[in-house]
């Protein structure tokens, strides 16, 4: 039996595909698409869900984000800076992951993942987007913070971690 949120976040990750093929297909406007991702990233769940779609998948949203919709994920702020970051690193060491086994397809699927999340970073708020990305830097250098339960959640290895800051120090560059 699944919970409220994990359903919530299966919707929003079904939702996301119908609107993206939608969108693709030409049916669905920028501007639309913008307002009912905006109402969907309003939540964690949902936000959750739409970005699982949209970083990992083979739509081209990410990669050529029409304006209206990055406007909406401007407007979403703080929570939307903390998810893509958290996205950035955890995209940095699933690679690492899968290159020591040998998972070529999964590489290059954290790699893409890992690249969509710098870019939508440089389009964000980059004050936000800086203050965010010096929390994690925090946890990695120095071992404190607020991101060291995130970083222990996963037990990520020092190579992983590695893999993390340069992604963080690439994104830094970038703002």
């Amino acid at each position: 039996m699944t919970s409220a949120t994990e359903e919530t976040f299966q919707q929003a990750m079904e939702t996301t595909a119908n609107w993206l093929q939608s969108w693709e297909r030409c049916e669905v406007s920028d501007e639309v698409l913008a307002d009912r991702v905006a109402e969907l990233i309003s939540d964690s769940a949902g936000a959750r869900g739409f970005f699982a779609i949209t970083l990992a998948g083979n739509s081209p949203l990410i990669d050529r984000l029409p304006d209206p919709i990055l406007i909406k994920l401007r407007a979403a702020g703080r929570k939307l800076v903390d998810l893509i970051v958290r996205n950035l690193a955890m995209s940095a060491a699933m690679s690492i992951y899968h290159r020591n086994r040998g998972s070529t397809d999964q590489v290059e699927g954290s790699e893409r993942v890992n690249g969509r999340c710098t870019e939508l970073l440089r389009l964000l708020d980059s004050n936000m987007v800086k203050a965010r990305l010096d929390i994690l830097l925090e946890a990695i250098v120095m071992e404190c913070g607020e991101d060291m339960l995130f970083l222990n959640r996963w037990n990520y290895s020092l190579e992983q971690k590695r893999a993390i800051q340069e992604s963080v120090e690439a994104v830094i560059a970038l703002i």
